[in-house]
């Protein structure tokens, strides 16, 4: 998955350390971390309104940046990051994704403490250096301003007042951060001291609907032990807030009076090694290291003796227990002259330890209904305190009751409520520490709008009629399959489609449904088109369309999880009501079943949509993720990635594919950056789902999307899969062989021109399995044999991310013919339908799918997780432009279906049966098999792929054989025969069958039409005489003799 690792629309996270040093008299305010200044001029029609910056730091998550300030250029965006980030990527779009600037994605590289560049609108480069004309923004003027909004009279005025325990006060070493809302913030000095301590004056203006300020305070540059606090806005009067703060201590007071001012344990934490061992901050200096001046407890009042008391420096303890303490329990400490606190486990969460400790295996987690009673059983081991929300509705002011809930087994904590809750909604309330977080129920079956409370849900009152009764359709061998890869949306958006349920699940029920022309649309479409699977792009619950405004234009692919076990709200007619994107999602799966085609699901484990924010870590801190030291790790490229090595991730992971399996006859699983998991989770699903159905396809990507904190001997990448039973990975080999790297626009494949590719097309045909006639070394890639059987290599050569294929061509091959480009198409749809292993295609491919869009300096959108519909949408009224192409892939798929052969299941038998040509000319490849896979109609098969520009001949194993494809047509009909030699057209292939009774004869038009089949046994006129033969065969003897003798020379 290539997608922006923006992926992660999230809300801006709060910036918590200085960005500025001291502002004080004669000194200047400079800024710490990085700084980058945006200017954006040149738009023709002058109007900037609703413009802004989507904007990243490598490695995080994406954020939204205003441009606020204007000069002479244009409109000037400033970002302040406390961090050093590399680089900064960034896209100029209007409002939320309605439009972009530039298709592409633009980085920044900050080799400065700030950078400084010049856009100008539909350029893709941008200046560093001011433009003439332009002007340095001034950076110093705006931050002396912000020191000074305290002074205006519409401002929100926060003062801080802060103690420290020696009661000494310098702007030298002392300075208050703070943020309203989200905002990046900045440091502000001290004004004065009173009777309390230092007072910082902090002046904000925060944006319509915030209601919070942050802030921290820094001495000597390091952050107080107490680290941040939140600030309710609202306790204001007159715009005024006065906050208390005591050196060390987490709790702050709006009343002076409620100040405790004796030293407190600010934290305390269990090693991550054990629980024998907890670790302490103090606010003060201890003055004795007696161990039995402290206490620790359980929370229902039980001692536990200390045994040793470790000083690590002037705040750091360690107390070492007697004995270790069990994790399902939660505990505090104490010491005379201390305000103690609760142990945290955030060092030990994630560990082995912990998971040994507190891992919960039962199969009752979420919400389990029935009509008397429901049962709710949440996995929160961290928490101290948790509840269950009950609301009427899935949004809005209706709480309808709030349940204690009790502390149970495991780290779980249950309840129970009596009567039948169908149709309610819920969430739980996690307390952590002194934090609250709502959070929805990471096993919810569905959701309200927006998926911000779970709903309680009689599953089998959602089933359509006859849902029961449905099954799979009949299948076996992952080689079996023509996947074809859909976006929900893509399907129906375009008018043309003449589907009904625009961008729904039910777009894909409906029949009968036909363009301008009346050539069928839709399911028909993919009906007639004869593929086995339809993979639909994510369809659970993603966080990047807003239900609420459905009128309003909004495009995502949906790799943005938010709710995993939630049919996605927007895809249904009615996202309010949770049960109706069950019922529609069910529909849509039956009845393509009823239809013969199998469902796919894309799954994307291996993030979340955002980490702060996401129910995972409101529930369970830094549990679900993976970290470098303090630092999240992003081997998604998305911000954060999730641990699926740990127990109860890999335990939700399993579980959520069986669910699907079962409760939605989900025929396969393609897992996204599935080598971002863990090699023993990918083991578990597929031995997980083999119990539902061994059929169920589990296939994924078998790379990271940057680096992972995962060691790379543990993760699912490609090079593992062989490690893996019945679980694939996509070739990228045979991909980038066919049409050259998707990362280079210009770069060709075998299908376009470029030479030496023939090993890797010969890689790609033996599905990646080891034969004794495919050269590695001289593979393109120099990729092992990563496949261990045929069915693990899914070869495709276009899929959402990228370039369409017709695009790629399009780019990489300006300068030839469009008929030639439709060759290529051809020929590259040839050499995958053709191959062994599993073939892929993306919807549309068949139709010279494009993906326009005339911001981008390619003039197409390579990555249009977010564009319109106009870009995205299958143009269903360009099929009868192109139905030749789209009757070669039905044939194709037809020919693959038909013949077993090229659906072998071992590499044992592709070693023992298939056969590489030789003697043939450069940029040829061409090969046989024998018919010996069970169910082949056909005693051999030859397959030929010429990628030169001009025919090639290739000789023939002896005997007589049937063409049934060819540069025009594809099918299980003969074309021709052919004997002992054969005519290849350049930038084609050819497929010709032996001893096959089953055949069906082309009409008389069609044969009389294939001029391709030049062969030993056909002339001109059509003589058939025998010295008509023998005339023909000295012609083409003469030929070849003077072509090889011009060689030589």
């Amino acid at each position: 998955m290539r997608k922006r690792m923006t992926a992660g629309f999230m809300g801006i996270l709060m910036i918590l350390m200085t960005v500025f040093t001291c502002f004080v008299p004669g000194m200047e305010v400079q800024a710490a971390g990085k700084t980058l200044i945006v200017h954006y001029g040149g738009r023709a029609d002058d109007n900037y309104e609703g413009w802004n910056l989507w904007l990243w730091e490598e490695g995080k998550d994406g954020q939204q940046v205003d441009f606020t300030d204007t000069d002479d250029y244009g409109q000037v965006a400033v970002y302040q990051t406390n961090r050093t980030p590399a680089s900064i990527g960034f896209i100029v779009r209007l409002n939320q994704w309605e439009d972009k600037d530039i298709a592409d994605d633009r980085f920044v590289t900050m080799d400065g403490d700030t950078v400084e560049i010049w856009l100008t609108s539909g350029e893709a480069e941008y200046a560093t250096q001011a433009p003439d004309g332009a002007a340095t923004y001034d950076l110093q003027a705006l931050e002396e301003a912000r020191l000074h909004v305290y002074e205006e009279a519409d401002a929100a005025k926060l003062n801080i007042h802060y103690y420290n325990f020696a009661q000494s006060y310098s702007k030298d070493t002392i300075e208050a951060y703070a943020w309203a809302g989200t905002e990046v913030g900045g440091s502000y000095p001290y004004v004065e001291t009173d009777d309390y301590g230092a007072v910082f004056h902090v002046g904000l203006k925060p944006e319509d609907g915030v209601t919070t300020a942050g802030f921290k305070i820094i001495e000597n540059g390091d952050a107080d032990a107490a680290a941040e606090y939140e600030a309710d806005l609202t306790k204001a009067t007159d715009q005024t807030l006065d906050v208390y703060v005591v050196e060390g201590n987490p709790t702050f007071w709006y009343d002076k009076s409620e100040a405790v001012f004796e030293p407190v344990i600010a934290t305390a934490a269990f090693k991550d090694t054990t629980s024998k061992e907890i670790v302490l901050t103090v606010s003060k200096p201890l003055q004795s290291d007696a161990a039995d001046a402290f206490e620790v407890t359980d929370d229902e009042g039980n001692a536990y003796p200390v045994a040793q008391v470790e000083i690590v420096n002037d705040k750091e303890i360690t107390l070492i227990m007697e004995e270790e303490l069990a994790l399902s329990k939660a505990y505090s400490v104490n010491r005379q002259g201390y305000e103690g606190c609760s142990v945290s486990m955030d060092k030990i969460i994630g560990s082995t330890y912990f998971d040994e400790e507190l891992a919960y295996d039962g199969d009752d987690l979420g919400a389990v209904y029935t009509k008397e009673k429901t049962t709710f059983r949440i996995w929160a081991p961290t928490a101290v305190e948790v509840s269950l929300n009950l609301y009427e509705q899935g949004d809005g002011d209706n709480l309808m009751e709030t349940i204690p809930m009790t502390a149970d087994v495991k780290g779980t904590w249950v309840c129970e409520k009596t009567g039948d809750l169908n149709g309610v909604y819920y969430t739980y309330s996690v307390k952590i520490g002194n934090k609250v977080n709502e959070v929805v129920d990471l096993y919810a079956r569905s959701a309200g709008v927006n998926g911000n409370r779970g709903e309680i849900l009689d599953l089998e009152a959602t089933n359509p009629d006859g849902f029961d009764a449905d099954v799979r359709p009949a299948f076996s061998n992952a080689t079996d399959a023509v996947i074809y890869e859909l976006h929900i949306r893509d399907l129906s958006s375009d008018a043309s489609s003449g589907i009904q349920n625009t961008g729904k699940f039910l777009g894909l029920t409906e029949r009968g449904t036909k363009n301008s022309e009346g050539l069928a649309t839709g399911l028909d479409h993919i009906l007639d088109l004869g593929v086995t699977h339809v993979q639909i792009l994510p369809s659970y619950d993603y966080a990047t369309v807003d239900e609420t405004k459905l009128d309003t234009a909004q495009f995502n692919w949906g790799y943005d999880p938010k709710n995993y076990n939630i049919p996605e709200g927007s895809y249904s007619t009615d996202p309010y009501h949770g049960e109706v994107r069950v019922n529609e999602m069910k529909q849509m799966i039956q009845t393509l079943h009823a239809n013969g085609i199998r469902v796919n699901m894309d799954v994307v484990y291996n993030h979340t949509y955002n980490l702060a924010d996401s129910w995972f870590q409101k529930t369970v801190p830094d549990y679900y993720y993976r970290k470098n030291g303090d630092n999240y790790s992003n081997g998604s490229g998305c911000g954060n990635e999730t641990a699926s090595e740990r127990a109860m991730m890999r335990k939700y992971i399993v579980d959520s594919v069986v669910y699907w399996a079962t409760e939605y006859h989900v025929d396969g699983f393609r897992f996204d950056l599935m080598g971002v998991h863990d090699l023993d989770t990918m083991k578990a699903v597929r031995e997980a789902l083999d119990q539902v159905d061994p059929s169920i396809m589990v296939y994924g990507e078998g790379w990271t999307g940057g680096e992972s904190a995962l060691p790379a001997a543990q993760q699912a990448t490609k090079n593992h899969i062989y490690q893996l039973d019945r679980v694939g990975a996509f070739s990228d080999d045979i991909r980038d062989g066919i049409k050259g790297s998707v990362f280079d626009f210009l770069d060709k494949g075998f299908v376009s021109g470029k030479e030496g590719m023939e090993e890797s097309i010969k890689f790609g045909v033996v599905a990646a399995t080891p034969h004794p006639q495919v050269m590695i070394s001289k593979n393109d890639k120099k990729s092992t044999n990563w496949s261990g059987q045929p069915g693990q290599s899914i070869n495709y050569i276009s899929c959402h991310d990228n370039l369409t294929f017709w695009d790629k061509l399009a780019i990489s091959n300006a300068d030839d013919s469009e008929a030639d480009r439709v060759k290529m198409n051809k020929l590259g749809s040839a050499i995958i339908l053709t191959s062994q292993g599993v073939p892929f295609m993306q919807a549309g491919e068949e139709m010279l799918r494009s993906k326009p869009n005339e911001k981008s300096e390619s003039g197409f959108d390579e990555n249009s997780y977010c564009s319109p519909d106009a870009t995205n949408s299958i143009k269903w009224d360009n099929k009868g432009n192109v139905i030749d192409t789209y009757e070669y892939y039905k044939g194709l798929i037809a020919f693959r279906r038909a013949h077993s052969a090229l659906r072998m299941t071992t590499a044992t038998d592709i070693q023992n049966t298939l056969t590489f040509m030789s003697g043939l000319d450069a940029n040829v490849v061409a090969y046989t098999i024998k018919g010996e896979e069970q169910g082949e109609t056909a005693q051999n098969i030859a397959v030929i792929y010429n990628g030169n520009p001009d025919s090639v001949t290739v000789n023939l194993p002896a005997g007589t054989w049937d063409i049934c494809v060819n540069g025009e047509k594809a099918g299980c009909e003969s074309l021709g025969t052919a004997e002992g030699s054969v005519t290849v057209e350049g930038i084609s292939a050819m497929v010709l069958v032996q001893g096959d009774d089953t055949l069906g004869k082309a009409s008389a038009k069609d044969e009389q039409a294939d001029t391709t089949v030049e062969n030993a046994q056909q002339t001109k006129g059509g003589i058939s005489t025998p010295v008509a033969i023998l005339v023909a065969i000295l012609v083409i003897a003469v030929i070849v003799a003077v072509v090889l003798i011009r060689r030589k020379k």
